[in-house]
């Protein structure tokens, strides 16, 4: 039941080029960056990724990306990443854009063993249509586009039908675990993390803290042990390492005045 590994390093140790990858984080908060530095340097390529954004500010997923070692991304977000944008835009990517809540649905139906579902969201646009660019040619035209997806009526409204999602690792991080894989996520953290932990056949969690079985409360626990494999934990360095995308710091107050 002891789910800890040495290193990162060791956890992906078997990963392999064209596998694919279940990333948690919401924006920079939340990613497993000690594990995807751990893929980096151990030089796979070829990956599918699926995350809600593809990494900024030159962390995260963005090492892989720059590097040249991401070949797919389904996600919901490309943001202010201009290099993604820019294999996307030059056909160098392939990416597979779905609205936000589908992305978290098919993350969680596929980890809970649910094939498919229906949702109304992306009814009457090329999400359940078809013809949304999933790769580029490079000069300006479309390579390959998104296929037209099912649709049904249930109770006079429409539903277009989206699959789960499994991936051949998940990659996630929390803020505190036990050697049993119990995780526990530090607020926006537990946006997507606990949803790609659950996607994942092999799930391997990076966390701040590392406790023994039994100190977390079985209340507290955000995602069971069962749905992961191996536990990393972090130095108390790599814990602090947190970035901030966006420093935002309020006037002084002028002279003479008192801040209530």
């Amino acid at each position: 039941m002891d789910k800890v590994v040495a290193s990162a390093a060791d956890a992906v140790a078997d990963a392999r080029d064209g596998a694919s990858l279940a990333v948690g984080g919401f924006g920079l908060s939340g990613v497993p960056n000690e594990l995807i530095r751990a893929l980096y340097e151990r030089g796979v390529s070829g990956l599918s990724v699926v995350s809600n954004n593809c990494g900024a500010m030159e962390t995260g997923l963005a090492v892989l990306l720059s590097a040249g070692r991401i070949a797919r991304v389904t996600g919901s977000y490309i943001g202010a990443n201009k290099e993604f944008a820019r294999q996307y835009l030059g056909g160098e990517l392939e990416v597979e854009m779905i609205p936000q809540g589908t992305l978290a649905e098919r993350l969680r139906a596929g980890g809970t063993g649910i094939p498919a579902f229906y949702t109304p969201a992306g009814v009457g646009t090329q999400v359940a249509e078809g013809g949304l660019p999933w790769r580029y040619d490079g000069q300006g035209g479309v390579a390959v586009a998104s296929p037209a997806k099912e649709v049904r009526e249930f109770d006079g409204v429409s539903y277009v039908l989206e699959h789960g999602i499994r991936t051949d690792f998940a990659l996630v991080r929390a803020a505190k675990g036990d050697r049993h894989g119990n995780l526990v996520f530090n607020k926006s953290t537990r946006n997507f993390n606990p949803l790609a932990a659950m996607a994942g056949r092999i799930t391997i969690a990076e966390v701040e803290e590392l406790v023994e079985p039994g100190e977390i409360d079985p209340d507290a626990v955000h995602l069971p042990g069962i749905f992961v494999q191996r536990v990393v934990a972090l130095t108390p360095g790599q814990a602090a390492d947190k970035s901030i995308e966006r420093r935002t710091m309020s006037a002084p107050p002028a002279r003479g005045t008192v801040s209530s």
